[in-house]
Formats: structure tokens, C-alpha cells, sequence
């Protein structure tokens, strides 16, 4: 055991002498309340030690115990439902031994240690195992089959296995290796800064589908990608972020509210346990992991969380599942970065920011990705980081917003003028981007309509149409366009209020399926279509703006799924037939 003293108190930062034999990144226990905390950084026999607790009422002399470990964090059913702070205690458990308020050094478990859970095998004695391999399952929730694998460092032969009821940290599996038996027990732990391995990387090459038209349509990401939700105060990220949760269609949602007021992580506590998942029909807590380290908790743990976080999802990854963890926010994560750099007196970079930013994020978002998972079998798995960034006053040209453009390859640039004219989500399709458009454009149109990528680009090109025009608007008046242009802002109109624009109050419209989608994106351009058709044959502007099956199309969304082919097949041809009586009246 390595135990210094400590020679220095700068808010979370504790500077510790007599340390020269621990190791960087090293866990130490600092204080008579044996507060806990990281080795970041070793100068001869000095450490300094970020303190993920509040660190009132330390003094210089006091004792810093290494334990010699890494940050780890601890993996086996009891995640699925779970709530923990930035360094994985669990609140619950915190709660019942101090109270609501969080005291100090409080020495609590991550996953109960009483808890029985009835373990199922699926191999049995005499097969070989590797690292990575599924040994037995775990009915952990309703819709979670957690799957209990052989850890890293252990290969032989499985001598003794059975199923029963067993608690995560008693044997279930013995494994005769090389060096001799090893116990093989439900708990696992891995260090948080280095991504657990796998065999391979893989593209990406489907869509994540999240039933949100702006999203799915014009801007997706891929399961196994990188996006990034940008926007100023009140421009809705943490409402976009919790449609994600609630609508994608991935088998495990990690939700970090990392730096965030504690009344928004209040609301996602109340609110999940409450929203009904709608693939299997059970609470979303079922599926969820929440890791809450808000704005008045210690700003050290907030970088801590977003490793926490990820490294839990690369876990259910592992097992071969489709994995999505947001971040809510990045902004504060490297606030946190700024502050404890600023406390080590390192160089500054641009607007006070470490110099390491942009890897450090990089190095978040990297370890997204779609795998082949270890073990002997094919298993793959994939893992969707989605975080948000909070620059002050919108500034999309801070040094947080720009470092991450130019790591993911999804930007959902969020728009207050659009949040305040309640225009959800509150996504501006001319500032955004992704970069996995072709890509999973090839894979919709073979398997949603072979009309996909023409119908989004016909769609985009539009909008940006829609922009140009505008601008000639403001200055000389609508009344100057051609019937031509005052059409395409008519349709434009239509293709952002009747199909981008969501209503989550709507059971038929908070969700849309890609069939939906694509069938309500076609109607909406046939309206354009033919009626630009008809101008050419003489037909007049105003008529054609005021055709009553415009209530029609705009009603469109609240369809249900089940009736979307009939409906849409009625009003398309109720849309001809009116534009005919507008081309028989102008020829009479």
C-alpha cells in the first residue's frame, strides 16, 4: 500500500508528496473521509490528484492512499435500470445510506452484491472457451437477456458450470487454463480510459432509425456512428436526446447527464421510468442505464462520467448488441477539462482549453463504432455516440463546437429561432449535415424504396431553393417571383411544416416508420409536381395555392401506419382530380 501526504488543496485538485511509487491514473482514497479520487499527473515523488468529491475541510498533512488500481468500473446484471454518478456509485444505494443528501465518502457498491440472479449456461464442461466468449445468460429485465462472458486473461477448458441462482460475485464457471483453475464470476471490471477490445471494425451499414423525419430523411446516422447536436439555450438538445432514447431502434440507450442543472436530470428520472418503450411495451427504464452528474455536483467526476459511461456501453456491445449512449453535455465534460488544466498550470490552448481538447474528444468518439465482437462465434455488435455541445451563446465557433465538426460525421445544428416558433425538432436543415447520406441512401433504396435518395435530394434541393428565394423576397417583395418560384415556396412550406415538423403529443406522428416516411415524402413533392405541370398548361397560381386537398396532405402525418397506402392512395387521387377542375375551369 502507497500512502503520501498531501502538500496542496486547489478545489478538486490535491497535490500529494511520498507518491513516487504509484502509477498515473491510479485510484487513491484522500482524507480521514477517504474521499475518492485519480492520480493525473506524477512530478518525482509528487502527485495530483483530481478529487471527485467536495474537498472542504482538507488539509495539508493529510493521508492519500493509493489502492494501486485504475478507474474501473464494475459489469453484470444490475446495470439495465440502474442510476449512478460520474464515477458509477449508485445513487440509490447512496440515498439509503446518507439520505437525500449526497455525503461525503460514502463507500457504496455499484451493483448490489445480495441480489440473486438465476444464471442459464449455454456451454458446457469439456468446451473450450476464449476470451469474449457467452458461457450462460441472464434474464436481466423483460426486454434485456444479459449474457455473461469469459473475461480477458482467461482461455482453457470449462471443468465445471450450472445453472442456478447465484449473486454477481459468487462462482458460477470454473475454467482450467494453462496456469491452473480460474474462478469465472458474474461481475466483471474494466479500467474506463481504454476501450475493451474486440476483433474487428467494421463499416457501418445501417441506419439507426429514430422515427424523426428531419433525422432519418435528410440527416441520418448509422448505427455504429458519431453524431453531434449542437445549439444555444432552450433550442431543445436535451428534447431531441430524449426522443432519441425513447424512439431508436437499439437494443440498449447509456444517457449521460453530464454537467447538466439538476431539475433537467429530476425530469429524465421521473419521465423514463414513466415513457412506455414502444418496441416491447415496457417502461424505457427496462433498457436504459442513467448516469446523472449534474452542474452542482464536483466538477472532476464530470469527466470521469463520459468514460463511466461509454465504457458500460461498449460492454453491451460485446454482447453482440445495438448500443446508443448520449452525452448531454460535452460543453461542460470540457469545461471540466479547462478547469482541472487550469489548476495544473498547463499551457492554455484557444479560449482557455486544454491543448489535448480535440484528442481527447476524438478519443471519445472513436471508440463508436460497429464491431465483431470477441469470442469463437460471429457475434457483432454496435455502439452509437450522440452528444451534445452547449456553446455559450450559440457560437458554433468556439473551439468545443468546431473540434467536434471535425470528428463526427452527423451535425444536427440545433435553431432557438425555430424552438421559439415551436417548430420541433428545432433541427435547420441548411446548417447541418451527415456524412453517411450515400451510404445508407444505398441501403434504403433497397430496402425501403428504390426512390429514397432522389426523393431527400429532391427535398434538400428545394430548401436551399427556398433560402435563395427569401432572400430576393426581402428585398423586393413576393410579388416579384415567377409563378414557378412562388410555387416552390409553397411546397417548401409544405415539406417543412407538414413533414419535417413533428408533434410528440401525436401517437401517429411522434414516430414515423421509414415506409411512412417515404410514402408522405412523395406525396408532398406530386403536389408540387403537378402542380407545376399545370402552370405550364395555363393554370392559375392562386387556385392552385388554395386546392382543398392541402389539408389533406398536411394532415398526412397524423395517419396511422396501418393506413398510410389506402389514405395516401385517396388523397393523391383527390389532388389530381382537383387540379383537373382547376384546368377545366381556366379553359372555360
Amino acid at each position: 500500500m502507497i500512502e503520501g501526504k498531501v502538500i496542496k488543496i486547489s478545489g478538486p485538485l490535491v497535490v500529494a508528496g511520498g507518491m513516487r511509487e504509484a502509477n498515473l491514473f491510479d485510484v487513491v482514497r484522500v482524507g480521514k473521509n477517504r474521499l475518492i479520487g485519480e492520480i493525473i499527473e506524477m512530478r518525482g515523488d509528487e502527485a495530483s490528484v483530481q478529487v471527485y468529491e467536495e474537498t472542504a475541510g482538507l488539509k495539508p498533512g493529510d493521508s492519500v492512499v493509493s489502492t494501486g488500481l485504475p478507474l474501473s468500473v464494475e459489469l453484470a446484471p444490475g446495470l439495465i435500470g440502474g442510476i449512478f454518478d460520474g464515477i458509477q456509485r449508485s445513487l440509490t444505494a447512496i440515498k439509503e445510506a446518507s439520505g437525500s443528501n449526497l455525503a461525503r465518502g460514502v463507500d457504496v457498491s455499484a451493483l448490489d452484491r445480495e441480489k440473486k440472479w438465476h444464471f442459464v449456461p449455454t456451454v458446457s464442461a469439456g468446451d473450450k472457451v476464449v476470451p469474449g466468449d457467452v458461457i450462460g445468460t441472464v434474464q436481466e429485465t423483460g426486454p434485456v437477456l444479459h449474457k455473461i462472458m469469459i473475461p480477458l486473461g482467461i482461455e482453457g477448458t470449462i471443468e465445471e458450470i450450472k445453472e442456478g441462482d447465484f449473486t454477481v460475485v459468487e462462482t458460477i464457471a470454473k475454467v482450467k487454463t494453462e496456469k491452473g483453475t480460474e474462478d469465472v464470476r458474474m461481475l466483471q471490471t474494466t479500467p474506463v480510459r481504454r476501450s475493451r477490445p474486440y476483433k474487428t471494425k467494421l463499416m457501418p451499414k445501417k441506419p439507426m432509425t429514430t422515427g424523426q423525419r428531419i433525422i432519418d430523411t435528410l440527416f441520418p446516422v448509422a448505427k455504429g456512428g458519431t453524431a453531434a447536436v449542437p445549439g444555444p439555450f432552450g433550442s431543445g438538445k436535451t428534447v431531441v436526446q430524449h426522443a432519441l432514447a425513447k424512439w431508436s431502434d437499439v437494443d440498449i440507450v447509456v444517457y449521460i447527464g453530464c454537467g447538466e442543472r439538476g431539475n433537467e436530470m429530476t425530469d429524465v428520472l421521473r419521465e423514463f421510468p414513466e415513457l412506455i418503450d414502444p418496441r416491447t411495451g415496457e417502461s424505457l427504464m427496462k433498457r436504459t442505464i442513467l448516469i446523472a452528474n449534474t452542474s452542482d455536483m464536483p466538477v472532476a467526476a464530470r469527466e470521469a462520467s463520459i468514460y463511466t459511461g461509454i465504457t458500460i456501453a461498449e460492454y453491451f456491445r460485446d454482447m453482440g448488441y445495438s448500443v446508443a449512449i448520449m452525452a448531454d453535455s460535452t460543453s461542460r465534460w470540457a469545461e471540466a477539462l479547462r478547469e482541472m488544466s487550469g489548476r495544473l498550470e498547463e499551457m492554455p490552448g484557444e479560449e482557455g482549453y486544454p491543448a489535448y481538447l480535440t484528442s481527447r474528444l476524438a478519443q471519445f468518439y472513436e471508440r463508436a463504432g460497429r464491431v465483431k465482437c470477441l469470442g469463437s462465434d460471429d457475434r457483432e455488435g454496435d455502439l452509437t455516440a450522440i452528444g451534445a455541445v452547449s456553446p455559450a451563446g450559440g457560437d458554433l465557433s468556439e473551439p468545443v463546437a468546431q473540434a467536434t465538426m471535425r470528428i463526427v460525421k452527423v451535425f444536427w445544428s440545433l435553431d432557438s429561432a425555430l424552438a421559439y416558433k415551436r417548430h420541433f425538432p428545432a433541427i435547420n436543415w441548411l446548417s447541418s449535415y451527415s456524412l453517411y447520406s450515400d451510404s445508407m441512401g444505398q441501403w434504403l433504396n433497397e430496402n425501403i424504396s428504390p426512390e429514397w435518395t432522389n426523393l431527400r435530394a429532391r427535398a434538400m434541393s428545394l430548401l436551399q431553393k427556398e433560402d435563395e428565394l427569401n432572400e430576393i423576397v426581402q428585398l423586393v417583395g413576393v410579388d416579384a417571383l415567377s409563378a414557378e418560384d412562388r410555387m416552390i415556396l409553397e411546397v417548401t412550406r409544405s415539406i417543412r411544416e407538414d413533414y419535417i415538423q413533428q408533434n410528440a403529443f401525436d401517437d401517429n406522428d411522434a414516430f414515423s416508420t421509414y415506409d411512412k416516411q417515404s410514402k408522405m415524402l412523395a406525396l408532398v413533392l406530386s403536389y408540387y409536381d403537378v402542380c407545376l405541370d399545370a402552370l405550364n398548361k395555363g393554370a392559375g397560381l392562386d387556385d392552385l395555392i388554395g386546392l382543398k386537398v392541402r389539408e389533406r396532405i398536411a394532415r398526412a402525418k397524423e395517419v396511422p401506419q396501418d393506413k398510410v397506402d389506402e389514405v395516401f392512395a385517396d388523397i393523391s387521387k383527390e389532388l389530381v382530380r382537383e387540379v383537373e377542375e382547376v384546368l377545366g375551369k381556366e379553359e372555360n
